[in-house]
């Protein structure tokens, strides 16, 4: 049967219209209805398998069966908060600690990667005294008022807080990680002066990883050093947020360390629990005791046991299947297939990536940023039962973001597929 919209998916639409807030948005011109998952599948209600390349947050792939039954298991034995003793919250914490770069030594546990961004950003402001808060120009860090604050990607109708100021996201002109490096800082210290002119302390540098809402900025490795020196030397803390970099993403288990840095905090999101509600913030001793010692914090499901055993299982997964060298693997190979499209397409420009997460440029005839060509790109895949997205400043960086179980074949599935939709549209 044809996945075309039909009159079941028609009335589903209406409905959604009816019953959910207007801030809600459905991917595709045809939008997909899915109602199954497994591994790197998901599954329309016709059985129609669509391979799913975007989707992070199910990062060891879709319902998998340790994460279920970790999930089913402690459900059905206790699921309450932190305020009484519970093991599995200090063995997931133990676990994420281990897997840190120091100086980071104490976690907090929250819901979501908003919470977190949110937590940790209290955190720094806590501790400098200070309120700046500096992000990239397209940055996402959540949704929380302060975060939506510094969510730039959330549209010119959500204002900056006044003490946050953007700065531009490194750009990579061939010349090596110093020169990127040292243009990248000299954005940070002109927010850092600019925060000076109005008053402002800076609190905190705050950094995905990987810059993916920036159009997926990668390498070359080492370019943050400056960046992160400069907010230190005017009394900032750097919050590395990996919710989209981190637990094997870029072929390595974090992202901020590819650099050669080390943070002060580091937030994660729900791809710590597969999609089920955990997430938290790791950071240094003295910061973590000053916020206790001078704030009340409490979450209440923030590291349930529940949460905290389908964290657990998630991390079991990711070191029992080698999936941080399985992302590095077949990363490579994604990198090499789309760099390939890209030689032989002049509509395709720069290919960045770092394991199994990578950006392609889409570009029109005279070479300029092309959005409309990249969506009719991601719907043509779509129609091809193919799962990307878009992302970048012109909205013209198509994104990959599989699940970590993402294998070789799939990388020729998707290869072809790409090639196919880019000669149907050239024709």
């Amino acid at each position: 049967m044809s996945d075309h919209q039909d009159s079941v998916d028609t009335a589903l639409i209406e409905r959604r219209r009816r019953l959910l807030g207007a801030s809600y948005r459905l991917f595709y011109r045809q939008p997909f209805h899915p109602v199954r998952g497994e591994g790197v599948w998901l599954f329309d209600r016709h059985g129609t398998p669509h391979l799913d390349a975007y989707n992070n947050v199910a990062c060891v792939g879709h319902c998998h069966p340790r994460v279920v039954e970790a999930i089913a298991t402690q459900a059905a034995t206790l699921n309450t908060h932190t305020r009484y003793l519970h093991e599995t919250i200090l063995d997931c914490a133990q676990r994420l600690i281990d897997s840190l770069p120091p100086p980071l030594e104490q976690m907090v546990f929250t819901c979501s990667g908003s919470e977190a961004n949110d937590l940790a950003v209290r955190m720094a402001r806590a501790f400098t005294g200070g309120d700046g808060l500096i992000v990239t120009e397209l940055a996402y860090h959540g949704v929380t008022q302060s975060i939506a604050e510094a969510s730039p990607s959330l549209g010119s109708k959500v204002r900056l807080g006044q003490a946050v100021r953007t700065v531009p996201a490194p750009v990579d002109l061939g010349d090596g990680a110093a020169a990127m490096g040292t243009r990248f800082a000299a954005g940070v210290q002109a927010a850092i002066d600019d925060l000076a002119a109005h008053g402002i302390r800076p609190a905190a540098l705050l950094l995905d990883s990987v810059f993916s809402s920036d159009g997926i900025i990668t390498g070359p490795r080492g370019f943050l050093g400056p960046a992160v020196d400069a907010i230190r030397r005017a009394g900032g803390l750097y919050i590395a947020d990996e919710v989209q970099a981190g637990l094997g993403r870029t072929g390595v288990m974090w992202g901020f360390p590819r650099h050669d840095v080390s943070a002060d905090l580091v937030t994660l999101g729900k791809p710590l629990g597969n999609g089920h509600p955990v997430a938290g913030v790791v950071g240094r001793r003295d910061v973590m005791d000053h916020f206790g010692e001078t704030s009340r914090y409490f979450n209440t499901f923030g590291g349930n046991p529940v949460a905290c055993a389908a964290a657990l299982a998630v991390q079991s997964v990711i070191a029992e299947e080698g999936l941080v060298e399985h992302a590095a693997t077949v990363g490579g190979k994604l990198h090499v297939a789309l760099n390939q499209l890209a030689d032989a397409h002049p509509r395709l420009g720069e290919v960045r990536s770092a394991g199994l997460l990578a950006g392609v440029e889409v570009l029109d005839p005279a070479g300029s940023p092309d959005a409309a060509f990249a969506q009719a790109l991601v719907d043509a895949l779509r129609e091809r039962h193919i799962l990307i997205s878009a992302t970048g400043p012109h909205g013209n960086v198509l994104k990959i973001r599989p699940p970590l179980v993402f294998g070789p074949e799939h990388v020729e599935s998707l290869g072809g597929a790409l090639a196919a939709s880019l000669a149907a549209l050239a024709d």
